[in-house]
C-alpha cells in the first residue's frame, strides 16, 4: 500500500529541491541592494534640503556641468539668509553673476535669493535690470547702406538673429537682434537706403523673458515699474494665461509694498 501511495506522488514532489548557487545568491542580493540604493542616491543628489559645507557650496556655485548643483547652492544661500546668517555675503558676487546664467531655472532661483536681501550690494540693481526685459527694443542701422533683405513682421527671432541685411561697397552687413523676441514693426524695405542710426525695427520680448522679469519684479518692483507691467494683464492672444496671472500677482505685490 505504501508503495502504491508513493507511486501516486507527483514526480516534482519527490524530486529534491536544488539550492541556489553561491554565485546566484550573490547576484540576487546585489540586485536587491541596488534596487534600494539607487533611489537613495538619486534623492541624495537632487534633494536641495541636504546641507552643504562652505567648500561644497562654493564648488556647486561653479558647477556649470550640473545646473541643479548651482540651484542647490542657491537654495542653501537663500535659507541661510532667512536665518540672518551674514556669512553668506561672501557669495554675493557669485549670486549677481548667476543672474545672467543661460538656464532659466537657475536664473529664477537666483532672483528668489536676491529677493531675500534687497539691501545686498548690487542685488536690487541687478533685479531691476529685469524691467528692461518687459520693454520693446529698437533696432537701428549700425552704418549707412542699402537694405537688401529683411525679416517679416510677426516672425520669432532668437537673440543675435538677423533682422535685416545692408550692403555697402559690395560688403554685406547683418543687423542682429539684441534679444530673443518677436518682430513687431519693420520700418524699412528692400532697396531702401539708410544711414547710421536710422530705426530699422522694433521687437517685443519673448514670453520667457517676460515671465522672468515679472517674477523678479514681484520681489523688488516699485510703483513706477507698473506702466511696464500693466500691458501684460490684458487678455490678448499673444499673452499666455500664466503670464497674465503673473502680471496680476506682481502688480498686487508691488501695491502692497508701497
Amino acid at each position: 500500500m505504501n508503495s502504491a501511495f508513493q507511486d501516486n506522488i507527483p514526480a516534482e514532489q519527490t524530486r529534491p529541491h536544488r539550492r541556489m548557487s553561491t554565485r546566484n545568491r550573490l547576484l540576487f542580493f546585489l540586485t536587491a541592494w541596488l534596487i534600494v540604493l539607487m533611489p537613495f542616491v538619486f534623492w541624495w543628489n537632487t534633494w536641495f534640503g541636504r546641507q552643504l559645507s562652505d567648500k561644497q557650496l562654493s564648488e556647486y556655485l561653479r558647477d556649470d556641468k550640473k545646473p541643479r548643483h548651482i540651484q542647490h547652492a542657491l537654495v542653501q544661500i537663500g535659507e541661510r539668509l532667512t536665518k540672518h546668517d551674514t556669512r553668506v555675503t561672501r557669495w554675493y558676487p557669485e549670486v549677481i553673476r548667476l543672474a545672467s546664467y543661460p538656464v532659466e531655472e537657475v536664473r529664477n532661483t537666483d532672483a528668489w535669493v536676491m529677493g531675500q536681501d534687497t539691501t545686498g550690494a548690487g542685488f536690487h540693481e541687478t533685479l531691476l535690470k529685469m524691467l528692461t526685459l518687459l520693454q520693446s527694443v529698437e533696432v537701428k542701422a549700425p552704418q549707412s547702406g542699402k537694405v537688401i533683405d529683411t525679416s517679416t513682421v510677426g516672425t520669432a527671432i532668437h537673440q543675435s538673429g538677423v533682422v535685416a541685411k545692408l550692403e555697402q561697397n559690395g560688403q554685406t552687413i547683418e543687423i542682429r537682434s539684441p534679444i530673443a523676441g518677436r518682430l513687431r514693426n519693420l520700418f524699412v524695405k528692400t532697396g531702401q537706403p539708410v544711414t547710421a542710426g536710422d530705426e530699422i525695427a522694433t521687437l517685443d520680448p519673448s514670453i520667457e523673458q517676460v515671465w522672468e522679469a515679472l517674477r523678479a519684479l514681484y520681489l523688488v518692483g516699485r510703483l513706477d515699474d507698473l506702466p511696464a507691467i500693466l500691458p501684460y494683464e490684458r487678455e490678448l492672444p499673444d499673452i499666455p494665461d500664466h503670464v497674465r496671472q503673473q502680471a496680476l500677482l506682481t502688480e498686487k505685490a508691488i501695491r502692497e509694498r508701497k
